[in-house]
């Protein structure tokens, strides 16, 4: 259906200590097309949350966005006035945060902060605007919506407040949604609600969705194809299918290990489970990268070029690109590879 956003080269730097520079994002390419859910998903601390705000231009200071390019629609919104940026913000693209209660004023109705979008916008007049807040509030299956248009937000529970702020999300009925860890403070019942609430809506209102999560479980769930992103840059994307059945990356495959499978913890008493493998060591310093591949100290599959050269980000088959030496040499010439499990 072609590309609703793309991003393109795309580098976010905040001041370290001593001069130094902290890369947060490291010219990321992403491409979200007309209908389609991406998911970008990598540990904490690779920097997916403040791509997400650069997408807004919302980086907050001291950081700036250091280069790259952010097409919606083909207008590249770094090229725009701040006046008509708003325009983009909540209207065009909208934001679903990882924390309710962070997000949520505490002194004003959910039911005024659900219609605000529509008021500040000069959608709606403010009587108008609050009968749609109710009628949102009713679409994301929060009951009585009536009558808790007018609870504050600490008279709801987490799923209610996260059913909130998704309904502020769609006031506007923005064409891209840019979900942060949407389900992270919830419990594993409400996550599932909420997830199936999310994938209704797109599927009904023809949204995009731009899914941000270190949770593989509802990535596989969720998206159409997968972006992992680690220490600021995405090294591999693919299909979701194809990207789970064989991932080409190191720290994919990691990722995929350390997630538990629902017969270990179902299976009958007694049974021998298989002891998860975590990926031994942590996310690196962005301002202190190691040189070459920044996963090198951490990866059991490394190569002698590993510590001297940083990989390529380059194809790998059919809609599949991966950023590492296992499948391109330092000059970019493709290795042999094979899907992981069959080597």
């Amino acid at each position: 259906m072609g590309a609703l956003l793309e991003v393109r080269d795309l580098s976010i730097h905040f001041p370290g200590a001593g001069g130094t520079v902290l890369r947060a994002a490291d010219r990321i390419s992403l491409t979200v097309e007309q209908g389609s859910t991406l998911g970008l998903v990598g540990e904490s601390g690779c920097g997916k949350s403040v791509t997400a705000l650069a997408l807004l231009r919302l980086v907050p200071e001291p950081g700036r966005i250091a280069g790259g390019r952010i097409l919606f629609r083909g207008s590249d919104l770094l090229t725009l006035p701040e006046k008509e940026m708003r325009r983009y913000r909540g209207r065009q693209i909208a934001l679903i945060f990882q924390e309710p209660t962070a997000a949520l004023n505490p002194v004003l109705s959910v039911g005024y902060q659900i219609a605000e979008g529509l008021i500040v916008h000069g959608l709606m007049k403010k009587r108008e605007a609050m009968a749609e807040a109710v009628r949102l509030m009713a679409m994301v299956r929060i009951p009585d919506a009536e009558h808790r248009v007018r609870d504050y937000p600490h008279q709801m529970s987490g799923g209610m407040r996260q059913r909130v702020l998704i309904a502020m999300a769609l006031a506007c009925r923005p064409a891209l949604l840019v979900a942060d860890e949407p389900t992270t403070s919830l419990d594993v019942t409400i996550q599932d609600e909420v997830l199936r609430l999310l994938r209704r809506l797109k599927d009904e209102l023809g949204l995009s969705l731009l899914l941000i999560s270190h949770n593989l479980g509802v990535i596989a769930e969720t998206a159409d194809r997968v972006a992992v992103m680690y220490a600021g840059r995405i090294v591999e994307e693919a299909p979701v299918r194809d990207l789970f059945r064989a991932p080409a990356h190191p720290y994919t495959r990691g990722l995929l290990r350390s997630v538990p499978r629902p017969t270990e913890s179902s299976g009958p008493p007694g049974a021998r489970r298989r002891r998860l493998q975590a990926i031994e060591g942590s996310v690196p310093d962005l301002a202190r990268l190691p040189p070459g591949c920044a996963f090198h100290p951490r990866c059991a599959e490394r190569l002698p070029e590993c510590p001297a050269h940083e990989p390529l980000d380059l194809p790998l088959g059919e809609g599949r690109r991966v950023t590492c030496f296992l499948h391109h040499d330092p000059e970019g010439r493709p290795r042999d590879w094979a899907p992981a499990g069959s080597r």
